[in-house]
């Protein structure tokens, strides 16, 4: 049986998608395969209904699309049977990090010089995809066709939302998505551990959780821009305006910035 998407990899980030798929009616169960070489991890792919396998060589085989949905450092593993497999009609998507459409090409080009060059979609998505809350940025490789990129953006928005962009701005989705979630996450520690200090140790979780929540979802609904809705909650002379102003005087807007710019560098670097 021919399938539409075949994983290689059924870790969390491959777990997200296929729930979204399913959830979102994208694709049914049985039009999806995984491998992967965990026995636990296919076992819970076939709990939702996907064909599962130990062989890489059977989802290639057997998927229109593939998905490769493993670390980078484990694309040699599997370089080498999409060089000698892989046929002209089939797309590959990758969510490997740092690996740019480019890279992936020469490798298999390297590998088996007489294939064409694959038709590749690349993409970045965040962990939060694994609560349907998910960013994705999706580029399009040079050897793709239109119309490739079709099922990649109804999958990754299935697990949240999905951004069409070119291969030059993967990095800054990368600082800024993709590693987004650890900059919220680090804020809530730091407000957490102020919580405690001030005597709410055994609140500071839900405090810290539920307001975080409660201001994203605000800033989503709301038709005003981050710095309205901010200044909305700022009374002058008021509390948050004192906070704030301490804010400003140790540059925590700038270190923001720097940092996202220090990131997307550091992709740059890494894809190089």
């Amino acid at each position: 049986m021919m399938h539409t998407l075949g994983f290689i990899g059924a870790g969390n980030m491959a777990e997200a998608i296929a729930r979204g798929a399913i959830d979102k009616g994208v694709l049914p169960p049985e039009g999806m395969i995984a491998s992967d070489p965990s026995a636990a991890r296919r076992e819970l792919f076939k709990s939702l209904g996907v064909t599962v396998t130990q062989d890489n060589a059977e989802v290639v085989r057997l998927s229109q699309q593939i998905m490769l949905a493993v670390k980078p450092q484990m694309f040699s593993a599997v370089a080498g049977l999409l060089a000698e497999q892989l046929r002209d009609e089939q797309i590959v998507i990758s969510i490997m990090a740092g690996m740019s459409t480019q890279a992936i090409t020469m490798k298999l080009s390297s590998l088996n010089p007489q294939a064409s060059p694959p038709r590749l979609i690349r993409v970045m998505p965040n962990t939060p995809m694994m609560v349907s809350r998910g960013m994705a940025g999706v580029c399009v490789g040079e050897n793709a066709v239109a119309g490739d990129e079709t099922l990649t953006m109804k999958l990754f928005g299935s697990a949240g939302k999905a951004v069409l962009v070119p291969e030059s701005a993967m990095d800054a989705i990368t600082a800024v998505s993709g590693s987004g979630p650890a900059y919220l996450y680090y804020l809530a520690e730091a407000m957490q551990e102020a919580a405690a200090k001030l005597g709410l140790a055994d609140q500071a979780a839900l405090l810290v959780n539920q307001t975080l929540l409660g201001a994203a979802e605000m800033l989503v609904r709301s038709h005003d821009p981050a710095g309205e809705l901010r200044r909305k909650v700022t009374s002058p002379g008021g509390t948050t305006e004192a906070a704030l102003k301490l804010m400003e005087q140790r540059q925590v807007k700038a270190a923001v910035v720097d940092a996202i710019a220090a990131a997307e560098q550091r992709g740059k670097e890494l894809g190089s």
